[in-house]
């Protein structure tokens, strides 16, 4: 790593311009690929983490598998290395604010508002889900939402990665984020895509209700209500969740993994049926078509119209009449010569 001024230069190409955040184990900045001339977002890890070679080589392979992963609702990884004494992954720089902070800000969300943003995480992580990519740390600070409303999710492969480092760090990396957590996580199992569904439960929970379904200030006591502790229904909290709706959070909220949704693709077709439409544009009958000037005057000199004589066609009556009347004696001349009466 070096320095440019004031500014840090990962592998002479990533520009860090400033932080966008921090947590437990690395730290977000925003900065510029200088060689593609493009904003990027970047993690900078915490540096024991980077000393670890078991971790760097389980770092690379689930960020290489992170990049595979191409979709509208996932935040594209550009790339990953290691510079000098820090590991760091460069990806797709998203405006916009973290999920988590926008539920902090407005307490709760309408389900009609939220249930969309919900659709979309549903779709990236099912998207991964279908390429074998199990998330394993879905929380709401990885949903990035855009002003205009779209959600990306990031971090894929990181937590995997951090489960690497040897046992005695791995509930340190458990406890991360153990509220949302799957009881099958919390209680140190492997976890699967029904995991990430029950995570998005959670989610859903926090941003309905304005609450976690489980607090406690020791992870311990969380990890067993995750695990037996029954949860309240979400209705309760909130009269605007629909009897429908309450029934699906509850069900991906089960504590067996077999009792939810298996992947977040099934929850994102049941959630979708929960939007309301957009109604179709009425279809008003359509006036007739003006009639052209002279087709309007050739009506309005019709004598249909006007009550007036058709002289034209009063002539053209009387010469068929006469025609007519003049073929009657050559007809009968005709009739007697060949049938004379009989005396």
């Amino acid at each position: 790593m070096s320095t440019s001024g004031e500014k840090l230069l990962l592998n002479k190409r990533y520009q860090l311009e400033g932080s966008l955040g921090k947590g437990g184990m690395a730290t977000v900045y925003r900065g510029r690929d200088l060689m593609l001339e493009r904003d990027v977002a970047i993690k900078l890890l915490r540096q024991d983490y980077s000393k670890d070679p078991a971790f760097r080589e389980r770092f690379r392979q689930e960020a290489k598998a992170a990049a595979n992963l191409s979709h509208s609702n996932i935040v594209t990884v550009y790339d990953f290395g290691f510079d000098e004494d820090r590991l760091f992954i460069v990806m797709e720089y998203v405006p916009g604010t973290d999920l988590y902070s926008l539920v902090k800000q407005r307490g709760r969300y309408n389900p009609q508002e939220g249930l969309p943003l919900m659709i979309q995480a549903c779709k990236g992580i099912g998207y991964a889900h279908r390429a074998g990519l199990v998330h394993c740390d879905v929380k709401p600070h990885n949903f990035l939402v855009t002003p205009d409303g779209r959600l990306k999710v990031a971090d894929f492969g990181i937590a995997r990665a951090l489960a690497s480092i040897h046992p005695d760090e791995e509930a340190e990396v458990v406890w991360g984020s153990p509220q949302y957590f799957a009881p099958e996580q919390a209680a140190g199992g492997a976890p699967s895509p029904a995991s990430d569904v029950y995570s998005l439960g959670v989610i859903m929970y926090q941003m309905f209700t304005g609450r976690l379904p489980f607090t406690a200030s020791d992870p311990a006591q969380l990890a067993r209500d995750h695990q037996i502790a029954p949860v309240q229904p979400p209705n309760q909290l909130n009269p605007l969740i629909s009897p429908t709706l309450n029934e699906i959070m509850l069900k991906v909220l089960a504590k067996e993994p077999a009792g939810r949704y298996r992947t977040a693709d099934q929850l994102g077709r049941v959630l979708l049926n929960l939007v309301a439409p957009v109604p179709a544009p009425v279809s008003l009958p359509q006036a007739a078509p003006p009639i052209p000037p002279a087709a309007a005057r050739r009506e309005r000199r019709s004598p249909a119209a006007t009550g007036e004589m058709d002289w034209a066609a009063v002539g053209l009556g009387l010469l068929a009449a006469l025609l007519v009347g003049g073929l009657l004696p050559f007809w009968m001349w005709v009739y007697l010569v060949f049938n004379p009466p009989i005396r």
